[in-house]
């Protein structure tokens, strides 16, 4: 339950403003506390040596190649970043209907983890477990007869969670919104002798039209067919959202997720108050390029704009937000 106020109306001197007079003061009394402990940078990676790609529906966001993607990673380390999530964009001849190349322990994903973890020693690497990235149909799971299978989708997830785990990922991720999955990747962990393997699962992600610019970088976009609604959830839908991540806390997962992040943190706060988790949200690909293409025309102020956004995550009741502004978030509250 919220704060019940008793007092309004028994103190009719009191003037709020006081405490908003000075800067000093401000800080006094500020609840919410936004710092770089706070931040998770994704960071899109490619095939190839020292080249960076422009997202074009991502203002100031590149695909990195391996090398570059260790100078990133040494950046936000450098910064006091905790942790950078690795996004792959994937040759679009390794895409094929049962997505092996997820778990191809050779594969973009795991070299890019070897690299990080070998070069910049105390970064936390966080790795996605999906299939929209490998799969020539752009799901998040194995799609047969025009529907996305959830069993056989989990033995592929399971074994790209393994993969990335040997390579040295701290955190595995699921972002698929397979039912069960989180509870088959903790199994098949604990079972190699990862007990110590994290999980942060999107355990409330929603079918959402915020995700393109995303899907524009891994190279999706144009192979996805249909939409995701069969198993992303309904964005009118609240309680749901509990019952999903009350299921992913049973089945192991260390760290939720509600995602997108700024259309639903009502569904933040609710989750924050009914399990009182680790909780995060995605400030996602949309949400970015919204904020930042305004600010590039002059519309508004990216540095206040992206501050604000933060804050307004903290607020909800998350304990860190993945976001695409990280280093210039950290830029600016090192600067403070």
């Amino acid at each position: 339950m919220g704060k019940r106020f008793t007092t309004l109306g028994r103190y009719p001197s009191t003037r709020l403003r006081r405490n908003r007079r000075e800067e000093w003061s401000r800080r006094l009394v500020a609840e919410t506390r936004l710092s770089v402990d706070d931040l998770i940078w994704p960071v899109f990676v490619q095939e190839g040596t020292n080249a960076r790609t422009p997202v074009e529906s991502m203002p100031g966001v590149d695909r990195l190649t391996v090398d570059l993607f260790v100078e990133a990673a040494k950046q936000a380390r450098d910064l006091g970043i905790p942790a950078i999530a690795i996004f792959p964009e994937t040759d679009p001849a390794k895409k094929t209907p049962d997505a092996r190349e997820a778990y191809n322990p050779d594969g973009l994903v795991c070299r890019a983890i070897i690299a990080a973890k070998k070069h910049v020693p105390g970064i936390g690497v966080v790795c996605d477990v999906a299939l929209d990235p490998f799969n020539s149909d752009g799901h998040d799971g194995i799609v047969r007869d025009g529907y996305v299978q959830n069993d056989e989708s989990l033995e592929a997830l399971v074994k790209q969670a393994i993969v990335q785990t040997e390579a040295g990922a701290d955190i595995q991720a699921p972002s698929d919104m397979m039912d069960g999955r989180i509870g088959a990747i903790r199994q098949a962990l604990d079972a190699k002798g990862y007990i110590h393997a994290q999980i942060m699962s999107y355990a409330a992600k929603y079918a959402s039209a915020f995700y393109n610019p995303f899907r524009d970088a891994i190279g999706s976009s144009g192979a996805l067919k249909g939409d995701k609604k069969t198993y992303q959830m309904d964005y009118a839908n609240s309680d749901e959202a509990l019952r999903e991540v009350g299921l992913d806390i049973e089945e192991g997962a260390d760290m939720v997720m509600v995602k997108p992040g700024l259309p639903y943190l009502d569904i933040v706060r609710r989750v924050k108050d009914a399990f009182g988790v680790p909780t995060y949200a995605y400030q996602v690909s949309g949400e970015y390029a919204m904020l930042k293409g305004a600010a590039d025309r002059g519309w508004l102020d990216w540095n206040k704009v992206l501050i604000e956004t933060l804050t307004g995550f903290k607020r909800a009741g998350c304990d860190g937000v993945l976001t695409y502004g990280a280093v210039d978030a950290a830029r600016l509250l090192k600067a403070k």
